[in-house]
């Protein structure tokens, strides 16, 4: 029986309420009961995507999603922007579904320079460009608005655009940026378990995926809305999280999509002051350091894997130990989800009662 609290960086933290909302009683997926619950998603959805286009409910991580871009929309070359493990586990993918891709990277905790990526798009070379938000490896938020700019000149590229870690705790604006496909899960800032991703596609990515063989059958984008259009999904959905996210959605109308964003970047502004307070530094550049999570620098030689196992065992506190091949050398601290002034200021207090013990003597 799990007994301490999540701030790493997901899953999260679920409410008892959203828990309750998936004891509803299960239904047939094809039947109207679940049409009218689909349904009562998609404005919603739709309205936190900033978006016209429809918003499909997929049994997955968003990993499946991100696959399954790459299988619908690239026919020339992919360029995957690499700036930390998930965006390189991009590039891993595209290349292991047969696809022509090249990563744009940069060293982890830095983020994708707007100018770099015009000049490789300008080459003509490529169809399709994966991009990671935030990414949770490091704590680094690319400058997505810029990079839109970007990708506003070049009408052959689609864009596909993870915000597994950013969705809902910072304004991504679909339509306006001109975002092909937006994806993101629901373990993260939404805080419900693991198992549904959420994605958002263009019309101009419907007309690409048209022209391409081989998208298989669970992620193809025209199955998806082929059975959108009768409120439905392609396959047999995971209905309880179905129920979870209509109430996460309804949650989050009732605090406000703007009172929402201030939330997480008043509860990051809060962590980065301990950190700066004890001596630490964030990995990234103060100004591209993500709002959901904090990824520390272990520059006072911190025992971090003993810090780590201490607070979980006598605080019963979870915080993460660093990701990769900077495990050891960061750690990294969740404020997503549903936390609060007190929760955070919680966890805080508690790190510092048992902090001293494990940073170098002297």
């Amino acid at each position: 029986m799990i007994d301490y609290k999540l701030h790493i960086p997901g899953p999260v933290n679920v409410s008892p309420e959203a828990y309750q909302a998936m004891t509803s009683p299960v239904m047939g997926h094809r039947s109207s009961d679940f049409v009218d619950l689909y349904n009562q998603c998609q404005p919603l959805l739709q309205t936190l995507f900033q978006t016209s286009d429809p918003v499909f409910i997929s049994t997955s991580s968003a990993w499946g999603a991100m696959e399954g871009a790459v299988r619908n929309l690239t026919h020339s070359k992919t360029l995957c922007c690499t700036c930390g493990a998930f965006s390189d586990k991009w590039l891993d993918v595209a290349l292991r579904c047969g696809k022509n891709a090249d990563a744009l990277q940069a060293d982890w905790g830095s983020h994708i320079d707007p100018m770099i990526l015009d000049s490789r798009l300008a080459t003509g070379e490529y169809d399709l460009v994966t991009l990671v938000h935030n990414e949770t490896s490091c704590g680094m938020m690319n400058p997505l608005e810029e990079i839109m700019q970007v990708l506003k000149k070049y009408p052959n590229v689609i864009s596909v655009i993870d915000t597994v870690s950013s969705f809902s705790a910072v304004p991504i604006p679909k339509d306006e940026w001109g975002i092909d496909v937006l994806l993101t899960g629901s373990q993260k800032a939404l805080a419900l378990p693991p198992g549904l991703a959420l994605l958002s596609v263009s019309e101009r990515a419907f007309e690409r995926a048209e022209k391409i063989e081989g998208r298989g059958y669970y992620f193809d984008f025209l199955e998806f809305r082929k059975n959108h259009e009768k409120g439905m999904t392609p396959s047999t959905p995971v209905i309880p999280l179905i129920h979870g996210l209509l109430h996460t959605l309804q949650s989050i109308f009732e605090e406000g999509v703007e009172n929402r964003h201030t939330r997480h970047a008043e509860l990051n502004s809060q962590v980065h002051r301990w950190i700066e307070q004890k001596g630490f530094e964030l990995l990234p550049e103060k100004k591209f350091a993500s709002k959901t999570l904090s990824c520390v620098r272990n520059n006072l030689e911190l025992d971090v894997a003993g810090f780590v196992k201490a607070l979980r065992e006598e605080k019963k506190i979870s915080i993460d130990g660093g990701y990769g091949k900077i495990k050891g050398k960061t750690f990294r601290i969740s404020n997503m989800g549903n936390e609060t002034v007190d929760s955070i200021g919680h966890l805080l207090n508690q790190m510092d009662e048992i902090l001293p013990r494990f940073l170098p003597a002297g």
